[in-house]
């Protein structure tokens, strides 16, 4: 494992920029989002069909021949969102469009269109155990009913984070995998300078002595999958007010690359590519692609800790 950073001076850290997605039809792709989320714009980056988010969050399409792969469980890249300003109001007009993706309740196959038609989650954990919902069965508990997370099918095959309520409607996170969350939370913070993201912390400080730990042994609901999502161990980063959350990887086979998968990868600007360049190569950083001209732009395309490509696009 490389060290966790590089005895050079620190310069300014990378800001999100943008989300790359392949699709076989970007125009209808970018029709669609304009539709469920009004506040996005269509727009152009460097040449590139593009969809910008109230602030300078894009997502950019790749265009492609064939359907790209959009398997949300074998690569690091799992799915991503929009805050919403009345979560109940979307659940509805998403309903209404037959988008929604099932939220499971348990492993019988019962489920949600959102979070907050079924138990409240205990403090800091966004789901519950076997054995926590039979104790909220045991304490007469009952949906609130107000806000909550859902999700809807989106196109090529993408799943679709909705959650309120927020002041804005915008593109604020990237769900992912990792193989070590703990150990990627410091990869993220090390290398790419990223903040730690809002919300629970590991109670003792993550080292690279501590950061391997084992997946939890409990799966809990409300999840994507029936038979439940492994939440524990849990970590994240942030780049601005974009967040980077992830869970273990849910299977025993590694993590496949997600270049040519429908999130192909996400790129981060920077004022100097060049300065980056040699601070990750000191530090031991694979990097997949040799600085590339994108439009009038450079980019370098590296891999994080779970085979995710990760773009930095030079931006002055």
């Amino acid at each position: 494992m490389p060290a966790w950073g590089s005895a050079a001076a620190q310069i300014p850290p990378p800001h999100f920029h943008h989300l790359a997605l392949n699709s076989t039809d970007p125009g209808a792709a970018i029709a669609f989002y304009k539709k469920e989320f009004p506040s996005s714009l269509e727009t152009t980056w460097e040449g590139l069909p593009a969809l910008a988010s109230p602030g300078p969050v894009m997502i950019v399409f790749q265009k492609v021949t064939r359907p790209p792969d959009a398997n949300p469980d074998i690569t690091a890249y799992w799915h991503f969102g929009w805050t919403v300003t009345d979560s109940r109001r979307s659940l509805e007009f998403f309903r209404a469009q037959n988008l929604l993706v099932p939220f499971y309740t348990g492993e019988e196959g019962d489920f949600v269109g959102i979070s907050s038609d079924t138990y409240p989650y205990p403090p800091g954990v966004p789901g519950r155990t076997k054995a926590q919902l039979a104790d909220a069965i045991a304490q007469g508990l009952k949906p609130s009913g107000i806000a909550g997370n859902g999700y809807i099918h989106g196109p090529d095959g993408a799943i679709v984070e909705f959650t309120g309520n927020a002041p804005a409607e915008r593109i604020d996170h990237v769900h992912m995998w990792q193989e070590d969350p703990l150990c990627a939370q410091l990869w993220y913070q090390a290398h790419l300078e990223a903040a730690p993201r809002h919300g629970p912390q590991p109670v003792l400080p993550i080292t690279e002595a501590n950061c391997k730990t084992a997946r939890g042994p409990d799966r809990s609901w409300p999840s994507l999958a029936k038979a439940g999502t492994y939440r524990q161990p849990t970590a994240g980063v942030r780049f601005d007010d974009v967040a980077m959350n992830w869970y273990m990887n849910q299977s025993d086979k590694p993590l496949m690359p997600t270049q040519g998968r429908l999130m192909d990868h996400v790129s981060l600007s920077v004022g100097d590519l060049d300065a980056w360049l040699i601070k990750l190569k000191n530090e031991g950083v694979t990097v997949l692609r040799a600085p590339y001209r994108i439009g009038g732009t450079r980019a370098v395309m590296i891999e994080g800790p779970s085979r995710e490509a990760i773009e930095l696009v030079e931006v002055q």
